[in-house]
């Protein structure tokens, strides 16, 4: 499987709350974390980070196959979601880590079909046939203001509110992630990104620099983060990009290609 992982601090930040990976379960099916954190200095790093590591480490573990129901999946990616709300709560009692909290997106290729958890404002895009097809619906105030009819999508994305959200991990109460199943087609492109890139960059500018063809996909990545800080940087900017090649759709627990 074709895709590139790339983290930057910015050009504001003194520290990369950011923190994304990708996981490899016993069957050889790829799964895509990234969480941006919250909370201070300390707190926010060690909440994205501890939730990418734990959910990975549980996914390198299992053993679900090609034979294994999407329903099954969704289930355990609920189930995990769960009880590392719980971890991160019940950790962000202490002091030092005390009200931390991260977003967090989840995604899996596998035979054809994406599977995708999400809670918080960071953000997952299809790329297909010249257009950004935004996947995910951020979990935030601005988001529920859209929703009322109150204001327009447009006037949400500069809304000085826009970084207020609703959901996050850490929270005292059980977080609902949204799931769900979409198939792919050859040529789609999946984007997973933290809000660092999408506050900073327009929709237009991303689809323009996925769609070149004199760029990697490596390149790509590294043009979007380049573009955030030209813009201002002023969060952390995290970027998964993944490209669905034939072969990866036909059987994509194979050896992947990076």
């Amino acid at each position: 499987m074709e895709y590139s992982i790339l983290s930057d601090i910015g050009s504001k930040r003194v520290t990369n709350q950011d923190y994304a990976g990708t996981f490899v379960n016993r069957a050889g099916y790829r799964l895509f974390l990234l969480a941006d954190g919250m909370g201070g200095h300390k707190a926010g790093n060690v909440a994205s980070k501890l939730t990418v590591e734990d959910l990975g480490k549980l996914w390198s573990e299992s053993f679900f196959d090609d034979g294994t129901p999407e329903e099954t999946i969704e289930t355990w990616l609920r189930n995990q979601i769960r009880n590392e709300n719980e971890n991160i709560a019940n950790l962000g009692q202490l002091d030092e880590y005390r009200g931390m909290g991260t977003t967090f997106e989840a995604l899996l290729i596998k035979d054809g079909r994406a599977i995708s958890a999400h809670v918080g404002d960071s953000r997952k895009y299809l790329i297909r046939e010249g257009q950004l097809n935004k996947i995910t619906v951020d979990h935030s105030l601005v988001q529920e203001l859209v929703d009322a009819g109150q204001i327009t999508e447009e006037e949400a994305e500069v809304h000085p509110n826009k970084n207020i959200i609703t959901r996050s991990l850490g929270q005292p109460s059980e977080v609902k992630a949204d799931i769900q199943a979409f198939d792919l087609q050859v040529g789609d492109y999946l984007l997973i990104n933290s809000d660092g890139l999408t506050n900073m960059v327009s929709g237009k500018e991303i689809l323009d620099i996925i769609e070149r063809e004199d760029l990697s996909l490596d390149n790509k990545s590294e043009a979007l983060i380049r573009l955030a800080n030209e813009h201002g940087g002023s969060d952390n900017i995290t970027v998964v990009l993944v490209y669905c090649r034939a072969e990866d759709l036909e059987n994509t627990s194979q050896e992947d290609r990076q």
